[in-house]
């Protein structure tokens, strides 16, 4: 592996290998989230009286079909970014520093939005379905 440039420092190099790293993670974890959504809405665990109830749930999972495309857009992205980490260790000037530098704060905008519509999303479907559960009948 070639020495860092004066223009790219390896800490910086550092750093943005840190973020692939934990947009990667981040992405595994929400993958495994949205298996238990699935389940979720999936499951007879609602009150089958609840107004519109299987017009939401259908809604919910359009919602999650799109986000898992997205995430498989991010992925691809991620790993596109990654491997041209590579090509900013061949970089002698800085604007060809500041082309990679603009892909990853690119990269960057476009996971945390994502980030952010997941986390609503989740938080519209717990919220839906913690009012809709079927309560469990007391034995005595």
């Amino acid at each position: 592996m070639m020495a860092a440039t004066d223009n790219t420092s390896d800490k910086e190099l550092k750093e943005i290998h840190f973020d692939i790293l934990k947009w990667k993670s981040s992405l595994r974890f929400i993958e495994g989230e949205i298996h238990f959504i699935n389940q979720l809405l999936n499951s007879y665990v609602f009150e089958p009286t609840t107004p519109n109830l299987f017009e939401r749930l259908q809604e919910f999972k359009q919602q999650i079909e799109e986000i898992e495309k997205e995430i498989q857009h991010i992925n691809q992205g991620i790993r596109t970014h990654e491997s041209e980490l590579g090509g900013m260790l061949e970089c002698d000037t800085i604007s060809c520093d500041n082309f990679y530098y603009k892909n990853h704060i690119l990269v960057r905008r476009t996971f945390d939005d994502f980030y952010k519509n997941f986390s609503r999303l989740k938080s519209e479907v717990f919220l839906y379905a913690g009012g809709v559960l079927k309560k469990n009948k007391k034995q005595s």
